[in-house]
């Protein structure tokens, strides 16, 4: 395994820094810990592109054709590492030297992959042979647009019996918000249909990543158009874990990244309170 000459922080999420395909180390400031990330889209294509997005040269599509067999070796490999090398100490930084989750994240949409419910059900297998944290989380960051797919909710119907959750991202709920922030022409209805369907079948946070652009942060139209979907969703019986609200940490790769900045501490402060005055939890990261 490859060996990086810098300890690992929050605003290094490099895919490569073990020196494997699928499986990397990152410091994640939203679990608080090393999140060992699967990434099934080494091809770095999505079928979304969001602004924000820090995956260089990435490019409209869906993960390639996973080789299970060595994303199993490379998963066993790299926990055998953090659990019995010296990865953590010479790897990361002391104040996060624990694993909190396993991710998958990476360059793309993981839900994407053929192969996803294979990978859920492999990760399970390579988890039971370790001795790891009871509490150890499988995570999937996911844009959403794809949980309609039979093989999508296999997956994460396995994932609720790993200490699973979802991390669905919603930036925006209006057409033009979504159609400037994450380049997608997927309906506000198609979206809420799959929101409630992996809230059915996983555990679920909404995500939501908030930034100026071009100087100027969310409108009020945007963030009263955010917190009213969120309002009817609990008043239809939706059922959300809370809201993973967060800023920008790592320079975006998009054209857009010279015209988005942060919003102010203040700004997301008021807007994190606003949401957790609907009843829900709020876990800010400005």
């Amino acid at each position: 395994m490859q060996r990086t000459s810098k300890l690992l922080h929050i605003a290094d999420h490099s895919r490569d820094i073990a020196g494997l395909t699928y499986v990397y180390p990152v410091v994640s400031r939203r679990s608080g810990g090393v999140s060992i990330g699967i990434n099934l889209n080494p091809n770095n294509a999505c079928n979304w592109r969001c602004v924000y997005c820090q995956v260089p040269d990435l490019k409209r599509g869906a993960a390639p054709q996973i080789d299970l067999t060595a994303l199993e070796t490379e998963l066993r490999a790299f926990l055998h590492e953090i659990l019995h090398g010296d990865f953590m100490l010479t790897q990361v930084i002391p104040e996060a030297r624990r694993i909190n989750d396993i991710a998958l994240s990476g360059n793309g949409e993981p839900t994407s992959a053929r192969e996803f419910a294979q990978v859920i059900a492999l990760i399970g297998r390579v988890k039971a042979d370790y001795d790891l944290p009871s509490n150890l989380k499988l995570v999937l960051i996911t844009n959403g647009s794809l949980i309609d797919r039979l093989d999508v909710q296999t997956g994460l119907s396995a994932m609720a019996q790993l200490n699973g959750e979802v991390w669905f991202k919603l930036d925006s709920v209006t057409r033009g918000g979504r159609q400037l922030i994450n380049n997608t022409r997927m309906s506000l209805q198609r979206m809420r249909q799959n929101l409630r369907l992996a809230t059915t079948l996983c555990p679920t946070w909404l995500q939501t990543c908030v930034f100026r652009i071009d100087g100027i942060p969310p409108s009020t139209g945007e963030s009263e158009a955010y917190l009213n979907f969120i309002e009817d969703f609990l008043i239809e019986g939706g059922q959300l874990k809370g809201v993973l609200l967060y800023g920008l940490a790592r320079p975006s790769m998009q054209p857009e990244a010279p015209r988005l900045t942060k919003v102010s501490q203040v700004w997301m402060e008021t807007f994190s309170a606003r949401i957790q005055a609907l009843g829900i939890d709020v876990k800010l990261n400005a």
